[in-house]
């Protein structure tokens, strides 16, 4: 008889993220295990290695910026203020610049190991669909826009862009940032 899991992969997936924001690519199942209040063993043994860990946290970051995005949409009062509020949540959850530097630090990473590189690309695609899908909604508000797919890929290019300046040149709170940004976007697309 299979014994059930104790320590949920939300958990564990949990930890690693507050692990790698602490200690960027360098991070080791050990931090991991310590931050989840377990044997390293049992992080071995749910994701494999560290490289099956972080494929893991590819997945659940798409799914949960896409969460954060429906969530952030859902509370806004019109259209164009859903669409601002989605594209601000994306990385807002970063942190402070050097926890953003960590979780960013592990981009270059994704990028040369082909299967999170894959996995990058599903995340870029979920959340330019999601943004895409609001701008639809938002068009009456954005006469200028150029259409729902290519203001979503530049809506997509502006987030990530400034989430990589800003952990290398932090000025004030990404938050502020990244409504600065997108609004001199969206302004361009009301007239």
């Amino acid at each position: 008889m299979v014994r059930p899991r104790s320590i949920s992969d939300e958990r564990l997936l949990t930890a690693a993220s507050t692990v790698t924001g602490r200690h960027g690519p360098g991070f080791t199942l050990a931090q991991v295990a310590a931050e989840a209040g377990v044997a390293v063993g049992s992080v071995a043994k749910r994701f494999g290695s560290k490289d099956g860990l972080l494929q893991a946290l590819c997945v659940e970051a798409t799914r949960s910026a896409v969460e954060s995005m429906r969530t952030a949409s859902a509370g806004a009062g019109s259209p164009l203020d859903g669409l601002r509020a989605a594209a601000v949540s994306v990385y807002v959850g970063l942190g402070d610049a050097e926890t953003a530097a960590n979780h960013l630090g592990l981009l270059g990473m994704d990028i040369v190991d082909p299967v999170r590189r894959a996995l990058l690309g599903e995340h870029f695609t979920a959340v330019e669909t999601e943004l895409r899908r609001l701008v639809r909604l938002a068009l009456k508000e954005l006469p200028g826009a150029p259409g729902p797919a290519r203001a979503a890929r530049t809506l997509l290019d502006v987030i990530n862009g400034v989430s990589i300046d800003w952990s290398i040149r932090p000025k004030g709170k990404l938050a502020d940032r990244l409504e600065q940004d997108i609004d001199a976007v969206l302004m361009g697309w009301m007239k």
